[in-house]
């Protein structure tokens, strides 16, 4: 038996979709324990590309597919994707289970988002839109509505009655508007609709987690985000709304800490953002335009470029740190192919003029120190034996190692599922 933790080093879209996928082949359930579809997994299944954003990835090798309590779920944005994936032959229903915990956005959730957004102007998060913030608002209020509620449809005819009437009156009175107002039983019938699709699939959650630990299955814990979105240890404010980090898959889930036997951190081999937030290490100038064009930076939800730059040892060590992890794998390596220099920052020198190396409180107005190696300038997208790889790469993976604290176990050369280098294929499982 193992459970094992997948968890985003940076800020996001690492490459978790892709390792998960990989991984799923010798794991029984992969579970989703936090966020909601404000993320995007990209996984290369043969000659299709999937993008998902509530269904875990373990969907598409047809695995026991979990979301968990700590999840937040847009009903429609899930039907939908699940009609996509049964539409490419994925049998959907008989392998996924929903949480009847996890808490649902609704209407009011999204549109007071955008709305929020607008009101803010130049000083906006960068949200996506999808509501997710307010849904965890109303939970941490306790004025929210669960999964499970909808198997009662008149206790959810109520709640929704006495919600609509409190939301309408925040959308005028704090909005100034009355243009979208939420007319309760419209809301109903969408509803009833979508339940009748995923009553089938709405269960107890922590009790099936529970129950595969003690049949000794493997689990895999799949995060949403990445380390430094979380919204305690992450580059507030510009954060998303839950907690990110590998301790929240216990909670969101609804299993203890002891059972969890490894922690794996997904690690892009230079450095991305989507939406604002500082950024020490980015690249405003062509090498930056490189990275996003060779890397196809544009946001799996959103389609916003993303924001590139170099690696930042600092960063992940600070998430190895926070996450225990206890080994990593590197991707987009590939991407660097026709870098002369490649540059690691490891150290920052702060507004004051002084020097750490250390992770400070704030990120704001630091400068990288950087460290520089040759890069290899030949191509190794597609690389599939250690051997094969530049020595150049084989350094650069080496220092990240040693800079960051912990040992590589994945190399990834390329978004296909067999385009990696597992190091040691038994130590996940075995």
């Amino acid at each position: 038996m193992a459970c094992l933790i997948i968890v985003g080093t940076q800020w996001g879209d690492e490459g978790k979709g892709k390792v998960v996928d990989l991984l799923t082949e010798r794991a029984d359930a992969v579970v989703r324990y936090q966020g909601g579809n404000n993320a995007g997994h990209t996984v290369m299944f043969g000659s299709k590309t999937f993008i998902l954003h509530m269904v875990p990835s373990g969907i598409l090798r047809e695995t026991t597919s979990i979301l968990g309590n700590g999840v937040v779920i847009d009903l429609s944005e899930l039907v939908k994707e699940i009609n996509d994936l049964e539409k490419m032959g994925i049998d959907v229903e008989k392998h996924l289970h929903i949480s009847d915990r996890a808490q649902l956005v609704m209407p009011w959730h999204k549109i007071f988002d955008q709305l929020r957004e607008q009101k803010k102007g130049k000083s906006k998060i960068g949200t996506t839109g999808r509501g997710i913030g307010p849904t965890y608002e109303d939970k941490a209020g306790r004025a929210g509505i669960r999964v499970g509620d909808l198997l009662d449809q008149e206790k959810f005819r109520s709640r929704l009655s006495e919600l609509a009437k409190e939301k309408n009156i925040f959308l005028e009175k704090y909005f100034d508007t009355d243009e979208t107002f939420f007319y309760a039983e419209d809301i109903f019938s969408e509803y009833a609709d979508y339940i009748k699709k995923l009553e089938p699939c709405i269960v107890d959650t922590p009790f099936l987690i529970n129950q595969l630990i003690q049949d000794g299955k493997n689990i895999l814990f799949e995060g949403a985000q990445g380390t430094f979105l979380d919204v305690d240890h992450g580059t507030y404010p510009f954060v998303t709304s839950s907690n990110t980090l590998s301790g929240n898959a216990c909670v969101g889930s609804g299993i203890g800490p002891t059972c969890i036997t490894g922690v794996l951190g997904i690690v892009k081999a230079y450095t991305t953002r989507v939406g604002n937030g500082p950024f020490p290490t980015e690249l405003l100038d062509d090498d930056g335009k490189i990275l996003q064009s060779e890397g196809n930076e544009f946001g799996a939800t959103t389609g916003r470029p993303r924001r590139c730059g170099w690696f930042d040892a600092l960063l992940v060590r600070q998430a190895v740190r926070l996450n225990g992890i206890t080994s990593i794998a590197v991707t987009k390596l590939d991407v660097l192919d026709n870098f002369d220099t490649l540059k690691i920052a490891t150290g920052y020198r702060l507004p004051n003029g002084e020097e750490c190396d250390n992770f400070p409180r704030s990120l704001e107005n630091v400068i990288p120190v950087y460290h520089e190696m040759p890069g290899w300038k030949c191509r190794t997208a597609g690389l599939v034996k250690y051997d094969q790889l530049p020595t150049e790469m084989l350094a650069y993976l080496d220092k990240i190692s040693e800079l960051v604290g912990a040992k590589v176990s994945i190399i990834s050369t390329g978004p296909k599922r067999e385009e990696t280098i597992v190091l040691n294929p038994t130590q996940f499982w075995d």
